[in-house]
């Protein structure tokens, strides 16, 4: 008998989308068919939801990679929320999936969120709610640029960084957006968090003189003024916002 899916399960399938790779929504995925299996669905069904989902993403509209068609008003819904708040719907999505990986009862996470009040948190919760934030930050920012530095092309996760275009103390509502995010190398990642590198309106890299003035070291050179000019790598999903580099490029230090 067919079954619609609940806001609560695309919660759950929503956050599987940011987390794997497009292209990876097979319903062989080993991912696909542990999370089909733990919400009571077939992987076909659940891969299916997620080539729905693709279709909102205005990434692949514009490439007209659109997968199915099928994306129903929920699934509409839901989408339109995450573009609306997504550190309130990230905060949601990984609770969700945090705890249906942990075997919870989904009825536990469902009353979790539905009880959910961001007006007055305890340190606990605070502390709760920043970790979630920035797991699943680091992880949709990583799988979109496909595990790989956007200007180096490093692929060693454990040498890269969901770097934040407009910093994490500045502006709650764009914690988790992964439209403020660039992925990059714990030396690059550094670097453009002290504002001495940056990008302009066609995705080079600008380089502070600050990097490039006097005898400098070889390994500076080469990792910083023999880079300026190159052009970063775009992710297959979410693609950096133009106004998010702007407000980096303002603070700049030349």
């Amino acid at each position: 008998m067919h079954r619609n899916w609940t806001e609560h399960e695309l919660l759950i399938a929503m956050n599987l989308y940011c987390r794997l790779p497009f292209g990876q929504f097979d319903q062989s995925n080993k991912h696909v068919c542990e999370v089909a299996e733990k919400i009571d669905r077939t992987p076909g069904a659940l891969a299916m939801k997620l080539s729905n989902l693709a279709s909102l993403d205005s990434y692949h509209q514009s490439r007209g990679v659109v997968g199915l068609r099928g994306a129903s008003n929920l699934d509409r819904k839901v989408w339109a929320s995450f573009q609306e708040n997504w550190s309130n719907m990230a905060e949601k999505s990984e609770a969700a999936f945090e705890s249906l990986m942990t075997d919870a009862t989904i009825s536990q996470t469902k009353t979790e969120i539905e009880n959910y009040t961001p007006e007055g948190p305890s340190e606990t919760e605070r502390t709760v709610k920043a970790r979630r934030l920035q797991q699943f930050f680091r992880k949709v920012v990583l799988a979109s640029y496909e595990n790989r530095c956007t200007l180096t092309g490093i692929a060693v996760p454990q040498l890269l960084v969901a770097s934040h275009i407009i910093p994490w103390s500045e502006n709650e509502n764009r914690r988790a957006d992964p439209t403020n995010g660039l992925c990059l190398n714990a030396l690059h990642d550094k670097a453009f968090d002290r504002h001495l590198i940056t990008f302009d309106e066609d995705f080079r890299l600008v380089v502070s003189s600050f990097l490039k003035k006097g005898e400098i070291p070889e390994f500076q050179s080469a990792n910083f003024a023999k880079l300026e000019g190159t052009t970063l790598t775009l992710p297959h999903r979410f693609a950096p916002d133009p106004y998010a580099l702007k407000e980096h490029r303002n603070a700049f230090v030349t």
